[in-house]
């Protein structure tokens, strides 16, 4: 007797587990930027470039999702790991600084009395 599991199922499961993934990640992070009383200036840059960071990838994978290719649709390896890859993306943009969201949520803040 073989149990086969319908790609329906997976597709749905997968983008559930996505969409919480997401909201923990975001949850974090508004908890990380919402909770910096007494935080060294390190630490508010830090929280600043995991905003950034989020807010890249999301950007990224928002444009991604406009320009797929039916290939891509239907490559398991890209539709598990793909997310992988997007936040590998948003980390590079992040260090690179020439965004400067990081930078500028920072100086705000800094301005604004939050540190």
């Amino acid at each position: 007797m073989s149990i086969s599991i319908g790609s329906d199922y997976l597709n749905m499961y997968n983008a559930q587990a996505k969409a919480s993934e997401s909201k923990s990640a975001a949850d974090k992070i508004s908890s990380k930027l919402n909770n910096l009383e007494g935080a060294t200036d390190e630490e508010m840059l830090e929280a600043c470039k995991d905003f950034e960071a989020y807010f890249v990838e999301k950007v990224i994978k928002m444009m991604h999702e406009n320009v797929k290719s039916e290939e891509e649709e239907e490559n398991p390896y890209l539709q598990q790991f793909g997310d992988m890859r997007y936040q590998e993306y948003a980390k590079k943009i992040t260090e690179s600084g020439q965004l400067g969201v990081a930078q500028k949520l920072y100086e705000a803040m800094k301005r604004n009395g939050n540190g």
